[in-house]
């Protein structure tokens, strides 16, 4: 019996509601618009996004619903609803944007792929919001992007975009970054918060090692991005000898939930293996979101100068075999401040320099 209790106290028919009112495209289209207009007219304690806009805009979505919008420079991209990356995408100010997701990691591979020697390798590759831009940078060049991608739903979306826009240069492996070849692990959690644990009874997929990867296919390595939910140090564990020998620049995240840093980043198994192999170690300061900063260079803080308090966290980390190749008027050096660009935060910390 359905109650008449207008109060919904379990907002079960609330979700309900919204989610009808979500199955009609051209209304959850008036009501997108609507509340990414009210944004700048809202004011709450924390991110407005993240607290009135947000959920709100989630309750209209199933996980299967599909969008595509097309970038500024024409790259086309299709994605399932599923996390804040597809929702601030969507809710982008331009019809038209620069880029899918954090847009100074963006700006930092794509500066990165100017003058590579070597392909690219990105474990945790999604649906390509970063790996295609790449691929398109790359294009006409002998180089290959090598994407790694264990959920099979979000690596035939990969597939999907890397056809849209005809690019021949992709390579999609429906498999995990581990430091051994031949594992057998599953994914624990929903889509991209979800983190790579053994499987018990056969099911999942096939870890291989980088180094295993790069002799299969005998190329060289110029860049790795690695954004796999704590699996990071074993990935660079099984790339000891492509780091030694090609030397690739490496973006990475660093996540308090898997990485315990309260003795300082350098002490962190991740850095001190990066560092004992010559490296220089930078944190990328990036919001993790949608937005253009079209004027604002890549900042970066030396290892032991980052800010790290807060609430759990995680930020993006650049370590370069030579210090010089990030000098130049594309990146700014910072020190003393949290590598978490957040607006709704304290500016001196969590503000580019210059603001937003």
């Amino acid at each position: 019996m359905t109650s008449n209790d207008p109060r919904d106290l379990d907002g079960q028919r609330l979700q309900q509601a919204m989610q009808t009112l979500g199955r009609d495209p051209a209304l959850r289209a008036r009501m997108i618009a609507l509340l990414r207009e009210s944004e700048g007219q809202i004011v709450c304690e924390g991110s407005v996004r993240d607290e009135v806009v947000g959920p709100i805009i989630d309750a209209l979505h199933l996980d299967t619903d599909e969008y595509e919008k097309v970038l500024a420079d024409g790259t086309r991209f299709q994605f399932l609803y599923r996390t804040k990356i597809a929702r601030d995408f969507l809710l982008s100010e331009s019809e038209h944007p620069t880029h899918v997701w954090e847009p100074q990691t963006t700006k930092l591979l794509l500066e990165l792929g100017r003058d590579l020697q070597g392909d690219v390798l990105v474990g945790g590759a999604y649906f390509g919001d970063q790996a295609v831009l790449v691929a398109r940078q790359l294009a006409g060049r002998d180089l290959k992007v090598h994407c790694f991608e264990p959920n099979p739903q979000q690596a035939q979306m990969l597939q999907r975009n890397i056809d849209l826009n005809h690019l021949y240069n992709v390579v999609v492996n429906v498999a995990g970054l581990w430091s051994r070849s031949g594992e057998r692990m599953r994914l624990d959690g929903f889509d991209s918060f979800a983190n790579m644990v053994t499987a018990q009874d056969g099911s999942g997929f096939d870890t291989i090692s980088m180094d295993d990867y790069a002799q299969l296919q005998g190329r060289r390595i110029g860049l790795i991005q690695l954004d796999i939910e704590g699996a990071e140090l074993a990935a660079l564990q099984g790339a000891q000898q492509v780091l030694a020998r090609d030397k690739p620049s490496v973006v990475f995240e660093l996540h308090r939930t898997y990485v315990d840093w309260s003795n300082g980043l350098r002490a962190t198994p991740l850095c001190r293996l990066l560092l004992d192999l010559g490296y220089t170690v930078y944190a990328v300061r990036d919001i993790n979101s949608h937005r253009e900063m079209p004027d604002q260079p890549v900042e970066l803080v030396p290892l032991d100068s980052v800010y790290l308090d807060g609430p759990p966290h995680g930020f993006n980390m650049l370590a370069v075999p030579d210090a010089a190749r990030v000098q130049g008027s594309a990146f700014r050096m910072v020190e003393g401040v949290s590598p978490k660009l957040l607006p709704h935060k304290a500016p001196h910390l969590h503000h580019p320099v210059g603001g937003f």
